[in-house]
């Protein structure tokens, strides 16, 4: 059978790193995620994966079970939600974590979204988008499912300059707030050491903005639940991991901070920015709705 062709922008081509991570997790003796459809796209598509190599393969591993794990517990108290994963790439999310009542939007630019049909079918509550995170277009097709919402952005957001993210966080914030936003910042450290990353050798995107404090994103309309690291997942995610991450990923972090502690994944609430981003200026009702997952009342519109 003939292989699935790639063409993807520069940028683009990187959410084939992720994907061969999670294959790889899926031959493994005791795999994280279990991934075996990740595996199948491998098998599928037409590309050198075996270039990509080093410790960032087995870490995209590691980062999608943490954002997992804040997904699994949203879905756990709102199991009617909408979960948007914003840059979806070949992400199987929706698949891994489905209820049977969630409803799914998988939101990537169109070339990634063309490669993605080729393995994915949009079903009555599973909608893939042809569109840019910068773009707002999308927000009212989202809205129309009433909530509560959760957005995912996943190795997306750091290939960004810095307006772009508070534009798109200031955005969210206007039209969806109480609405849980999870995302990845990696500071200084991490960034000034992509040349020597092993996949990153492999490709020629990388990663632009920097961020050393998440906290310092509140300013953006955005309220700080969760920040963690490789060597801090959730205590019942954590325990889902190899003994060489579950202890390995505390002990590096203890004798080399920088490498551990640069590169976090964190969960926010959106608040209601003052900016001047788009709003939904209709007349309605509004049904507060207290999310466990993030700590904070969603609006129902």
């Amino acid at each position: 059978m003939a292989k699935e062709s790639v063409r993807l922008g520069t940028v683009q081509e990187t959410l084939l790193i992720p994907l061969y991570g999670r294959a790889l997790d899926a031959k493994a003796r005791r795999p994280i995620l279990r991934d075996d459809r990740a595996r199948t796209m491998v098998e599928s598509i037409d590309y050198d994966f075996a270039k990509f190599r080093g410790p960032s393969l087995g870490g995209s591993v590691l980062r999608s079970a943490i954002f997992d794990g804040w997904v699994a517990r949203f879905l756990a108290e709102h199991p009617d939600g909408t979960v948007i994963e914003l840059g979806a790439g070949l992400s199987t999310r929706s698949h891994r974590l489905d209820n049977g009542r969630a409803r799914w939007f998988d939101l990537d630019l169109p070339d990634t979204v063309q490669l993605r049909r080729r393995f994915f079918t949009d079903s009555e509550r599973t909608t893939t988008l042809a569109a840019s995170v910068l773009d707002t277009d999308w927000f009212e097709q989202v809205a129309r499912t009433g909530g509560p919402y959760f957005f995912v952005s996943e190795a997306v957001l750091l290939y960004f300059r810095e307006e772009q993210v508070r534009s798109v966080v200031r955005a969210l914030a206007g039209r969806f707030p109480g609405a849980c936003l999870s995302f990845d910042t990696g500071g200084g450290a991490m960034m000034r050491n992509q040349d020597r990353n092993p996949v990153f050798k492999a490709v020629d995107a990388r990663m632009t903005w920097t961020c050393d404090d998440p906290k310092s994103l509140e300013d953006w309309g955005l309220r700080l639940r969760e920040s963690r690291t490789f060597a801090t997942p959730q205590p019942d995610v954590g325990r889902t991991w190899p003994r060489r991450h579950r202890y390995g990923m505390p002990l590096l972090a203890r004798l080399v901070p920088p490498a551990v502690d640069s590169y976090r994944m964190n969960l926010f609430s959106l608040e209601k920015a003052e900016c001047d981003a788009p709003t939904d200026r209709r007349p309605h009702l509004l049904a507060l709705i207290c999310c466990p997952a993030c700590h904070t009342a969603h609006s129902r519109a």
